[in-house]
């Protein structure tokens, strides 16, 4: 046999064994089945002990989940594991759980991660066997009280996402015809704007009258504006404005429908506050997109702490923060573990010693957006987080300054919310203070190492060093 394909011969057979599980492993979950979802058909694996045919396809219609799962319990099987494809696991999922299985979702990123895949093995049989040996994890997914929640905000949310296109719609028809409504009226969906978009839908065209249907909040004058709306008006764009209003304020009422059906539902949590009533706080600023309902107490009595006393918590971004992670922090073991599952904790890319990236992990996760979108709001604030932020942004930039405040937000509310803690406000000189003492610590820390020692100047001096 030739050096060329004893090498070959070698290679495969080192492939070979690298494609197979070793024997030692110990099999954990005995009663394990995969399954590998698709839109029209499920394949299901189950021990080859258990069937005379362990790989069977399903249906994707309700009566094929039903027979799925009567398979799976006639196999003695206990727990499951399927990939997050799509939405398509989430009838199938909802079936399992009502039947008693335990049920893993699989992230499909992770589990091309793990080696020794084999060509000739179906995706639900690579699934079981991973399963059998404990080799995967599920996916968080809170409990299905926090899902229904979940689904509602999500819901409002895509609504409100639907509803601010026809906002652009609106401007770009007024565009056309030459108004510059936006450039006089910082908002058009506001008291002035839209007094004066459905004055011009029912026919008024003179820019003096409708100027004088301008607010008195209004920065800009009435001349101003009504220069703005000496308009090139045409019977399409006067069209495309209507249509854009009307499905503007269609889905304003899809929102306040969502906001009924979501206060409604909160109504139905379990009160941890003890009967107590949230401490008193300054009205938050109303705002188009804002809850049309009193979440603040909602959220007091079912968590038993004031999320919104924290700074640049709103009760719309706790509730969706709620919304995603559920009330049981005792799924993470401490903050530093919540706060990487967000994906706002520093990157560690380290080979030979050396840090070659600190970027944080990319991630799609929407309560990491809640508190990043939390974050971005406390450039102005006089509080430490304000100040945090701030001294960040001149040392790293603005991007990483708001994921490392929305870090520190993250590790608030876990305390809180694990440990019932109030938040204890802190102001910008306390920071300010913390923060020169941490520095001279490390200062004196330093010097001390290099063998010399730091002593005070005295003022008196140090200013007539400066004037000489």
């Amino acid at each position: 046999m030739s050096r060329k394909k004893e090498r070959r011969r070698s290679a495969g057979d080192s492939k070979r064994r690298r494609s197979q599980l070793p024997a030692s492993l110990e099999q954990v979950n005995l009663n394990a089945a995969g399954i590998d979802i698709g839109a029209t058909e499920h394949w299901v694996a189950v021990p080859e002990d258990r069937d005379s045919q362990p790989v069977r396809k399903f249906g994707a219609f309700t009566a094929d989940l039903y027979s799925l799962a009567e398979h799976l319990l006639a196999c003695g099987i206990d727990t499951v594991v399927m990939e997050s494809t799509g939405v398509y696991w989430i009838p199938l999922m909802e079936v399992l759980e009502e039947r008693g299985f335990e049920v893993k979702l699989v992230d499909p990123h992770r589990l091309r991660q793990v080696p020794g895949r084999k060509s000739d093995v179906l995706d639900c049989q690579w699934l079981q066997q991973l399963h059998t040996f404990g080799l995967l994890g599920g996916a968080f997914r809170p409990d299905d009280q926090i899902c229904v929640l979940r689904s509602y905000l999500r819901q409002r949310a895509m609504l409100v996402s639907y509803a601010g296109q026809h906002i652009q719609h609106m401007q770009k028809a007024m565009t056309q015809m030459n108004i510059k409504l936006q450039h006089v009226v910082s908002d058009i969906t506001g008291a002035t704007g839209m007094r004066i978009i459905r004055a011009i839908l029912e026919g008024e065209q003179d820019p003096k009258r409708l100027a004088q249907m301008r607010d008195g909040r209004c920065k800009n004058s009435e001349a101003t504006i009504a220069k703005a709306l000496e308009g090139h008006w045409r019977e399409e764009h006067l069209f495309e404005l209507r249509q854009a209003v009307e499905l503007f304020d269609i889905y304003h009422q899809k929102v306040g429908e969502c906001d009924q059906k979501i206060e409604t539902y909160l109504e139905g949590f379990e009160d941890q506050s003890g009967g107590q009533t949230p401490p008193k706080k300054a009205k938050e600023k109303q705002t188009r997109t804002g809850l049309g309902f009193d979440a603040r107490s909602h959220l007091f009595r079912m968590t038993g702490v004031d999320l919104t006393a924290i700074e640049g918590i709103q009760a719309h971004t706790a509730l969706k923060v709620i919304g995603e992670i559920g009330l049981d922090m005792t799924r993470w073991p401490n903050s530093k573990h919540f706060a990487s599952w967000l994906g706002l904790c520093p990157g560690s890319k380290i080979t030979g010693g050396k840090q070659l990236s600190s970027r944080s992990k990319a991630s799609a996760n929407r309560a990491a957006s809640a508190l990043r979108f939390a974050a971005n709001g406390l450039h102005n604030s006089h509080s430490s987080l304000g100040a945090f932020l701030r001294r960040k942004k001149g040392q790293i930039g603005r991007p990483e300054a708001i994921t490392a405040t929305a870090h520190k937000l993250a590790r608030i509310i876990y305390s809180m919310l694990r440990y019932g803690t109030e938040y204890a406000a802190k102001s910008q000189d306390y920071y300010e203070t913390e923060y020169r003492k941490r520095v001279l610590k490390n200062l004196k820390r330093n010097a001390k190492r290099l063998g010399f020692s730091l002593l005070p100047l005295d003022r008196g001096s140090l200013q007539t060093e400066e004037v000489t």
